[in-house]
């Protein structure tokens, strides 16, 4: 068995608590279902966000959806000036037998613009 990561980014509407846990739920939970990740192969999972989200820890998101023992960690992205706003990401580590051609990388609503050829479709 192999750690692998899977990058996924979503934009967030607004600097609220209540937008950057939705936004890092939902982005969790994508990633989750498209690699067919169970909370007990997860290694860790670094989230980021840039600097204009600063109203909660992204990685709470986690925490309520039951990965009470996973190790997650919070950062800011480095300002890169003209970079994409309010833009949360996650690394996501764990452990599988997926080659890495394999991993499916989810990039959600304005954050598609980072990955275009990383295009995502929820339905399959």
């Amino acid at each position: 068995m192999l750690c692998r990561g899977i990058r996924g980014a979503i934009t967030v509407d607004s600097n609220t608590t209540h937008d950057i846990l939705a936004a890092g739920r939902e982005l969790l939970e994508e990633m989750v279902a498209a690699n067919d990740v169970h909370v007990d192969d997860v290694a860790a999972a670094l989230f980021t966000t840039t600097s204009d989200l600063n109203a909660e820890f992204p990685a709470r998101a986690a925490r309520e959806m039951g990965w009470k023992d996973a190790p997650l960690i919070c950062a800011n992205e480095i300002a890169v000036p003209g970079s994409l706003e309010r833009c949360l990401r996650i690394l996501l580590l764990f452990n599988t037998e997926r080659r890495a051609d394999e991993i499916v990388h989810v990039y959600l609503k304005g954050a598609r613009l980072l990955r275009p050829d990383r295009e995502y479709d929820p339905q399959g």
